[in-house]
């Protein structure tokens, strides 16, 4: 079954409006909950405003916000929805389903929750933002989840939320499949929308760069593998996000063997990108 990530609209994403998280919730009637109390939780939607502007505004960086939160969820429920259809078994079923009845639906909610946190330590600080975001998110798991788990279910919830957030980080060993996903969903989300903010400003660096020549990520079901990931780009300087940022994530994510990816250069000339650079 295909279907669309859910992008939020450029009026959405400007200053003044605060957009909601938008994924194909399907039936899950707890990610549904979940989502509907992120949507109307102020506190975390300030964390993503203060993550972002410490990423664009003082670092130069590409979008860190609630526009590359979105983004990312939905990555990564795609990316957990085919592993599902090929019947690949997860962590936190595997681990604790019998313990504490966890199904599928679960880990969508484990997956979901990772991927809208995993930056929030960036209120804090870029470098080790992934240690900071665990005791950030801490507190915000607590009460998102409070009522849809027992306690003792929520506690495991929580703790597979916060291992997945620390393993994005560069080095990061995922021990589950739900982290591994996380971390090569984020990074990809690569394609121009990535770098819309540094780049349209004239801040004119590899990151911006890269990022603004890689087109469109299809994500499908693979012939030879569960996922294929198709990266269409228009300048060859796209090959930097390919493989210094998302072959980086993908090694060592514990999910590399279920994933084939393609990237490829459009066109019979590729855009340019940059006028001129001085130094």
């Amino acid at each position: 079954m295909t279907e669309k990530i859910v992008e939020l609209s450029e009026a959405e994403a400007s200053a003044g409006d605060k957009p909601h998280i938008r994924l194909p919730l399907r039936h899950s009637p707890k990610l549904l909950q979940v989502i509907d109390r992120v949507n109307a939780d102020d506190e975390l939607y300030a964390l993503w405003l203060a993550q972002n502007v410490n990423a664009v505004d003082r670092l130069g960086m590409s979008d860190h916000g609630p526009v590359h939160m979105n983004i990312v969820a939905n990555i990564a429920l795609r990316l957990t929805r085919l592993l599902h259809d090929e019947n690949v078994e997860f962590s936190l079923v595997k681990n604790y389903g019998e313990t504490f009845g966890f199904t599928y639906n679960d880990v969508e909610v484990v997956v979901v929750l990772a991927s809208l946190m995993h930056d929030v330590g960036m209120s804090i600080h870029r470098m080790d933002h992934e240690q900071y975001s665990l005791f950030v998110a801490q507190p915000i798991l607590k009460r998102l989840l409070e009522g849809i788990y027992e306690s003792g279910a929520a506690t495991i919830v929580r703790s597979e939320v916060l291992h997945a957030i620390i393993s994005h980080r560069a080095g990061g060993k995922p021990f589950t499949v739900e982290a591994g996903i996380v971390r090569v969903g984020d990074a990809l989300d690569m394609s121009q929308g990535r770098s819309r903010i540094p780049f349209h400003a004239g801040n004119v660096n590899i990151h911006s760069v890269s990022a603004a020549a890689i087109d469109k990520v299809e994500i499908s079901h693979g012939e030879e593998r569960p996922i294929r990931i198709r990266i269409v780009m228009n300048n060859s300087a796209g090959i930097y996000q390919v493989d210094e940022l998302m072959k980086d994530k993908l090694r060592g994510s514990g999910i590399e063997k279920y994933v084939e990816v393609e990237a490829t250069v459009t066109g019979e000339t590729e855009k340019k990108l940059v006028t001129i650079v001085k130094i």
